[in-house]
């Protein structure tokens, strides 16, 4: 059999156990609607809502993933359909809705764990001022434009409601967690500048939308008092949070950790004693005779027990397994989101939920993008960030629900925030994999706003560069360590190329000339004189270049300079034949100097050598502490 036909078989295949599960997930779904749930044997009201719930979200979630559409909106498209305004088949949301409480805790939990502040703070200045202002302009924004569409008679919904405008703006100024760590994780670029740019961005945004969650319940009566209060009962909870996690919880993890299921129930435990503890300081408080009203709302509880130990290093197998749990809570929770949507008796609702969504697309290049751009982070990462953050957050649908709670919005206004973040859900993806080429297109109308590219900096003394490094990533970052300690001679004469303007001024610190361009352009290649090169280095692999992989640059750069040793770089075993074919003279595989350095760790442990590897390590590399790279 040819390889064709074993693909087309397989697909088949594929297609076949995709119909079968459907048609399963179908038959389940009949089975357990009320008339035939009660026939088989009476099955609680809240299970048989479960089961619905789930079926139908998951029989719309393998549509929407067929088509790359984000799953959460058919989530909330199940609950519609399930709920009273369609179907009728979930008549009492609550059912549901008091499980997914679950989901809504959980998730926080997991945000919680994800704020690790000294990550954050690492990421420099730059990202963080980013991160730390942009929230509230968009709210502003978001807030003056809602009335101002008011005063025009159009969005009538949230007119009748004093706090609607800024419940316009807390809905469009955050961009989504979920979405956006899923893309970039996908597409292996979390680590890449616009990565590093929107995973900061999105950490402080979860942050302001904590602070807000605080402030929420004074919002339609501000109490000062009351505030105060609160912000004193979240500090005391999370004195005795970090306390509890620097003993207690430390030294239970340390006994569990070998089992992971007891991993997951550990981190529950954790979980739920701290949301305990915050929804009744005033019960022990009132035990002395006082009431100060310090009850921490169970969402701010789950984040505070998230973020306490996010610097643990059990970290990521805890958010790995409550991830877990989450998305089952959490999809009934977006089910039950779904069921509040009204019916759509005429075109209000769905057209105020396009402005929403507009709102929130148009606030990116016209807030993201300056703030990022006037803070120093170049002008095409600052255009792609933006672009990529385009969407609502899953968060503002919390707060929108919170709100609903309160009395400050109604169920037409959550909708309208609701349908809103699902238009905005659904373009995020080809808005996501489009970014550079919209910014191509953009570019010549960004330069005519003043918007202009960095400066290129010059040879160091005039002088034309022997070595060229293209790209700035992981690999550069320690080669130019290695240079300098071992190959001092080469640096003055080594040139990197990169559009990573936040990094060109410690590359220039350790001694090598720096100039910005982008690898896979051909004018700026010439512009940095790659064609006089006498040894080109390619860094950077196809999973981080745009537009380009490595055996398109290499046949390029062969083409510009004849005569210069280019040093290729293969992601794959497959590609090193093909990049070696291009015009490579040497083809480098980071993969393979991994694997040498392990088999070597292996044998050695095997051998009870570790101590004289490891030592032999540190005399060959150094201690990593001591190295100094611009990628940590």
């Amino acid at each position: 059999m040819d390889p064709a036909q074993a693909r087309q078989r397989k697909m088949v295949k594929v297609n076949m156990i995709g119909l079968r599960a459907v048609a399963l997930l179908v038959s389940a779904f009949l089975l357990l609607t009320p008339s035939a749930a009660h026939a088989a044997g009476e099955l609680p009201e809240l299970v048989i809502d479960m089961g619905t719930g789930l079926l139908a979200a998951g029989v719309l979630g393998i549509i929407f993933a067929k088509f790359r559409l984000p799953t959460i909106a058919a989530f909330i498209l199940a609950g519609f359909l399930l709920g009273p305004q369609a179907l009728g088949l979930i008549t009492d949301r609550y059912n549901i809705d008091n499980i997914a409480q679950m989901g809504f805790v959980l998730l926080l939990f997991v945000i919680g764990l994800e704020i690790d502040v000294r990550t954050v703070l690492t990421r420099g200045r730059s990202m963080a001022i980013a991160g730390a202002i942009t929230y509230p302009i968009v709210i502003a924004f978001g807030f003056i434009m809602a009335k101002f569409i008011f005063l025009l008679g159009m969005f009538g919904a949230f007119a009748e409601f004093p706090l609607g405008a800024l419940y316009v703006g807390i809905a469009i100024a955050a961009s989504s967690s979920l979405l956006v760590f899923k893309l970039f994780q996908e597409r292996m670029q979390m680590d890449t500048v616009p990565g590093r740019i929107s995973i900061t961005v999105l950490v402080f945004e979860d942050m302001w939308a904590i602070i807000f969650a605080v402030l929420q319940p004074n919002l339609g009566n501000p109490d000062f008092a009351a505030i105060a209060f609160t912000f004193c009962g979240i500090f005391l909870l999370i004195g005795i949070s970090w306390l509890l996690s620097m003993t207690i919880f430390r030294v239970a993890f340390r006994w569990i950790a070998k089992s992971p299921e007891m991993v997951l129930l550990g981190a529950l435990t954790w979980c739920f004693l701290i949301v305990g503890i915050g929804t009744n300081i005033d019960t022990f408080t009132e035990v002395f005779g006082f009431n100060l009203h310090m009850n921490v709302a169970a969402g701010m509880s789950a984040i505070i027990a998230g973020a306490t130990i996010a610097s643990l290093p059990y970290t990521t197998e805890i958010v790995t397994k409550v991830g877990q749990v989450k998305d089952f809570f959490l999809t009934l929770f977006f089910v039950s989101l779904g069921m509040i949507i009204p019916a759509i008796t005429d075109l209000s609702i769905p057209l105020a939920a396009l402005g929403v969504a507009i709102l929130s697309l148009i606030s990116r290049p016209l807030i993201f993008f300056p703030v990022f751009y006037f803070l120093g982070i170049d002008r095409r990462n600052a255009a792609v960030s933006a672009i990529r953050l385009a969407q609502m957050s899953e968060f503002g649908l919390v707060l929108a629900f919170i709100g609903l709670y309160l009395g400050h919005i109604d169920n037409e206004v959550v909708s309208i925030i609701t349908i809103a973040f699902v238009i905005t859900a659904v373009v995020t993806t080809p808005l996501f994999d489009r970014a550079y080429d919209i910014y191509d297109r953009v570019a010549p109308l960004l330069t005519r706003l003043g918007f202009k590219e960095p400066e290129e900096a010059p040879h160091a003394g005039g002088h034309e560069a022997e070595v060229m490094i293209l790209g700035l990533h992981r690999d550069a970052s320690s080669l130019l360590h290695e240079l300098v300690d071992k190959h001092p001679d080469l640096v003055a004469s080594t040139a990197v190329v990169d559009f990573n303007v936040a990094l060109h001024d410690k590359v220039k610190e350790l001694g090598f000339v720096v100039e910005y361009g982008d690898i896979t352009n051909e004018e700026a290649l010439l512009h940095a004189g790659v064609e006089k090169a006498k040894v080109i280095v390619c860094t950077i692999s196809d999973d981080l270049l745009r537009g380009m992989n490595n055996v398109e640059l290499v046949r390029m750069l062969r083409r510009l300079n004849p005569t210069a040793t280019i040093i290729g770089n293969a992601i794959d075993i497959q590609r090193y034949d093909d990049v070696r074919n291009a015009g490579a003279d040497i083809v480098y595989m980071s993969r393979i100097a991994v694997a040498v350095q392990l088999s070597e760790a292996i044998a050695s442990s095997v051998n009870n050598q570790v101590d004289t590897y490891v030592d032999a390590q540190m005399q060959r590399h150094g201690d990593p502490k001591s190295r100094r790279e611009v990628f940590s």
